[in-house]
């Protein structure tokens, strides 16, 4: 009996295709663009919820300070009208009010206090720290204006938006699918080689060829121009939501833009304010001391204090979250 092998070794190669692989290449590259851009958007959301919540505890912070300060106002006022009674000088009705402001005031302190404890935990979920150990913050809030045009801001947010560049990036990917899909009528050239072998114990035949092929898609069902027609539809859809992105971009600067002007001239008001109601008091306890001022007098001095520093606060704070805003308005997060 003969041992009889075989083997042999094929080759297939593609050698032109009209350009659709390099079309499926520059797709999938531009599909990944606009997922890299679109990861942005998310993390710039994030960065701008984190920064909100910090923002939102400083003014938390600040405004126990200002509780506490006007607590120990009330209580120094409360020990003056106590000490005036006791000597004759004033009336009951002055103790019994202070003691009621001062109570009030101490109320007004345990609410900011709990507002801070929950602006603490707004943070730790914004940062994503359900367990987050004890720590302190000691910044506080400050004022730098930031000194920026309306149009320069619509600029850089038409260039850095994450979510303008995902949807440019997918619209030029359809675009690109169009073509590819058009291409589908086109032919397919391709090459192989062949080589083999066949022999026994005494004789070895061997034989190898190469082909060219040119591959005509003849009938494909209209699948073809049902994929053009569905790209094309897909690509007249974004172009829409592409304009009505443009639009809301600019609605969101502009809006984000006029709140950061609007909190600057906050700004600007209640330094005035406050510095005008710290002279109120003085002046209202200079002449309750006297015993030209009545307690009314001086309480409502205090109060009105009390409301200018948080209003002042709170300005600074909408102007930091602003500035936030129009931040990640601008793609600049």
């Amino acid at each position: 009996p003969y041992n009889r092998c075989s083997n042999s070794l094929n080759l297939n190669q593609l050698l032109f295709d009209f350009g659709k692989t390099f079309n499926q290449i520059q797709i999938q590259s531009l599909s990944t663009e606009s997922a890299r851009a679109d990861f942005r958007d998310v993390s710039g959301q994030v960065i701008f919820n984190v920064k909100q919540a910090y923002y939102v505890y400083l003014q938390a912070k600040m405004s126990v300070d200002v509780a506490r300060e006007t607590v120990n106002q009330f209580q120094q006022h409360f020990e003056r009208a106590t000490a005036f009674f006791e000597t004759g000088t004033r009336s009951k009705i002055d103790v019994t009010s202070a003691e009621v402001n001062l109570s009030n005031s101490k109320i007004s302190l345990l609410k900011a206090e709990n507002t801070l404890r929950l602006a603490r935990v707004n943070l730790n979920n914004a940062m994503g720290l359900t367990n987050a150990p004890a720590y302190e913050i000691k910044e506080v809030l400050s004022y730098a204006p930031h000194n920026i045009s309306l149009e320069q801001a619509l600029k850089k947010g038409y260039e850095n938006r994450p979510d303008i560049i995902s949807t440019t990036k997918k619209k030029e990917a359809l675009e690109k699918t169009v073509l590819l899909n058009q291409k589908g009528y086109l032919p397919v050239l391709s090459g192989s080689a062949a080589y083999g072998y066949l022999g026994n114990d005494t004789t070895t035949d061997k034989n190898w060829n190469v082909g060219v092929f040119l591959t005509f898609p003849l009938f494909t069902g209209l699948s073809t121009k049902y994929q053009i027609d569905e790209a094309r539809a897909n690509l007249n859809v974004l172009k829409a939501n592409e304009n009505y992105l443009l639009q809301a971009v600019s609605l969101e600067i502009e809006s984000a833009y006029l709140s950061l002007n609007e909190a600057r001239e906050r700004i600007d008001a209640g330094k005035v304010i406050v510095r005008q109601a710290e002279e109120n008091v003085e002046l209202a306890r200079g002449r309750y001391e006297a015993g030209v001022g009545s307690s009314i007098e001086i309480t409502d001095a205090m109060i009105t204090l009390n409301n200018a520093k948080m209003t002042y606060i709170t300005a600074l704070a909408d102007y930091q979250v602003a500035w936030a805003n129009l931040e990640k308005a601008m793609g600049e997060n």
